[in-house]
């Protein structure tokens, strides 16, 4: 099974794209979160590749981070979806973007996936949503607020320690981002993050 290429970008398209490795081309489909982040034609690339080997084919899909590959396999293994429409779902929405969707069960969002409809929606969240949870953030952005780095690390260092302590991640996702929202971004330091949480948890 081929894991990784590493080699010249030869052609590029906004699904495909040819890798040079040692002489041999390797065609291989990607999503747009891929494709933005390519350099340009004849510069070395590197990507993480889930090979579908089928009777009549065998087939490359690359992926520029390791988010990106580990739910597209997750994709996989949901009842209805193969590669196209794992494709299409990280085309349409950054990794973050799509696990907080199913973590909080959002269909609104899912829905406006091209080629998911309602029932598609309802069977991911059901599906997804205990094997995603380490793929989506503590907390996520809103209109008119954007989280900074070191307060969405602090956060996620917030959840793993009440998780160790029983709570349920979901209740935990929404009290650390209403405090979040609430506190000057100074006083995000996980510590600080942590207690106040357990004190909305426990109340």
């Amino acid at each position: 099974m081929i894991a990784r290429l590493k080699g010249i970008l030869l052609e590029i398209n906004l699904t495909q794209v040819v890798v040079d490795v040692h002489g041999v081309g390797y065609l291989v489909s990607i999503p747009m979160s891929t494709y933005d982040r390519l350099p340009r034609a004849g510069s070395e690339v590197i990507l993480l590749i889930n090979t579908q080997v089928r009777e009549d084919a065998i087939n490359l899909y690359g992926f520029a981070v390791p988010e990106e590959k580990q739910l597209f396999e997750i994709l996989l293994g949901a009842t209805g979806v193969g590669p196209k429409l794992a494709l299409s779902i990280l085309s349409s929405l950054p990794v973050s973007s799509f696990c907080a969707a199913v973590v909080n069960r959002d269909l609104n969002v899912i829905k406006r996936i091209s080629g998911i409809g309602p029932k598609t929606a309802e069977r991911l969240i059901v599906e997804l949503r205990d094997k995603i949870g380490k793929l989506a953030p503590a907390i996520s952005s809103t209109a008119g607020k954007t989280i900074p780095d070191t307060v969405s690390a602090a956060a996620e260092d917030a959840l793993l320690a009440l998780e160790q302590l029983g709570f349920k991640s979901e209740k935990i996702r929404k009290a650390l981002h209403k405090i979040v929202e609430e506190i000057p971004e100074k006083e995000c330091s996980s510590e600080n993050l942590i207690r106040k949480a357990l004190q909305a948890l426990n109340s």
